[in-house]
């Protein structure tokens, strides 16, 4: 109940301060330019100490840095003003997802203090190999002893602790402790891909079909039956692409261990970007979402490494800024360029928390900051009106 509340303040404070501020810097400056815009919005962005934990204000802030480089990047190649190098690629979309991947999945394995732990939790679920085991890896590629006795307790539950040897200084973790149940590789990735998709495909075919009955109620109603099926699709591939990205990072992993016999950290970067090809499984629409969707992750995952290694400096509050900052830059894209954005964004900000301010068009609705300030331009006429009177 504090989280919703918390969450609603985020939203109504923005959304009220936002209005306000548009109409307090139209009657101060008056004009309207896109500095308002700006400025609002970083003001506005403040709303977002509302949440009390900085790791959701650093995920969110940089989850809105990822969509505001999106719309600068488009804004400038609309204009020819810049290109960048690959961005035409076909596939360029997957590449970035699988770049993300890559510094995720690294992060998970060597360094998973640095990803939230909803995050962390999710992965650790959907995968097959035990939290233990993960430890383990993790301590023989640092070169330090590993945990005897938790391995030694996680393959006594499974029923191998008198066939597998551990060693308290590995070169390398074999497969034997990654997947004691078998001992072919194949049937472990096989396994392990059709056990992801039966516990990934309730929560994507809710994910798919919810949204549908709720923003097209209508539609639902007239034909439900190809609602379901729409849904069941997209669910099944969502589900594959999951599940393929699953198989094939202990794919890498296992090929690995059978043609080295040191691990290195780097494997697990590797394995990550491979595995991330899987989203061509996807919907090219929804390719360069799940990018946007990862990259944050990946970012602050990058920042934390870098704060704790002192290549970067720890700033209080600086998930607060650039919040602010990135709010700013939201709004005016939204304002002035909203071509620029992708749609499922700019339908979602226009539809909780503001629409079109400037130069509206007579199919938007008008806002409370719209409509002040059209008030304020129709008290100042009359003004305006007497002045002239005066001087003649």
């Amino acid at each position: 109940r504090e989280e919703a509340c918390r969450i609603g303040l985020l939203f109504g404070g923005f959304t009220g301060s936002y209005h306000a501020l548009r109409c307090l810097l139209r009657k101060r400056r008056k004009k309207e330019t896109p500095l308002n815009a700006i400025l609002a919005g970083c003001i506005a962005g403040l709303s977002i100490l509302a949440l009390d934990d900085p790791n959701r204000r650093r995920t969110l802030s940089l989850y809105l840095l990822a969509r505001v480089a999106q719309c600068a990047y488009n804004s400038a190649k609309s204009k020819n003003k810049f290109h960048l190098w690959g961005s035409h690629w076909r596939h360029g979309d997957s590449l970035l997802f699988s770049l993300a991947c890559a510094q995720v999945m690294y992060a998970f394995v060597m360094r998973p203090e640095s990803l939230p732990k909803s995050y962390k939790d999710f992965i650790q679920k959907t995968g097959p190999v035990a939290a233990p085991v993960y430890k383990a890896v993790r301590e023989s590629c640092r070169g330090g002893p590993v945990d005897v006795e938790s391995i030694s307790a996680y393959l006594n539950s499974r029923g191998k602790s008198d066939t597998v040897k551990v060693e308290e200084f590995p070169s390398i973790i074999p497969c034997s402790i990654i997947h004691p149940d078998t001992n072919s590789c194949l049937g472990h990735n096989a396994k392990a891909a059709s056990a992801t998709f039966r516990k990934t495909f309730p929560l994507y075919f809710s994910l798919t079909f919810v949204p549908f009955v709720v923003l097209h109620l209508q539609k639902f109603m007239d034909t439900p039956g190809r609602a379901c099926w729409l849904a069941v699709k997209g669910a099944v591939q969502s589900t594959s692409f999951l599940s393929a990205f699953v198989g094939i990072f202990q794919a890498v992993i296992c090929l690995h261990r059978k043609i080295a016999l040191q691990d290195h950290k780097l494997v697990y970067w590797v394995a990550g970007a491979m595995s991330g090809l899987s989203v061509l499984l996807e919907k090219k629409a929804r390719r360069g979402e799940l990018a946007l969707y990862v990259l944050p992750r990946a970012g602050e995952s990058w920042w934390y490494i870098l704060v704790n290694r002192h290549l970067l400096p720890d700033v209080k509050n600086a998930e607060v800024a650039l919040f602010c900052a990135c709010m700013g830059g939201i709004m005016y894209y939204l304002e002035y360029e909203p071509d620029t954005m992708a749609p499922f964004l700019r339908g979602l900000i226009r539809r909780f928390l503001t629409s079109r301010i400037s130069n509206p068009g007579p199919s938007v609705s008008r806002t409370a900051s719209y409509a002040c300030l059209q008030n304020f331009e129709a008290m100042n006429k009359p003004k305006v009106q007497d002045n002239q009177q005066v001087e003649t």
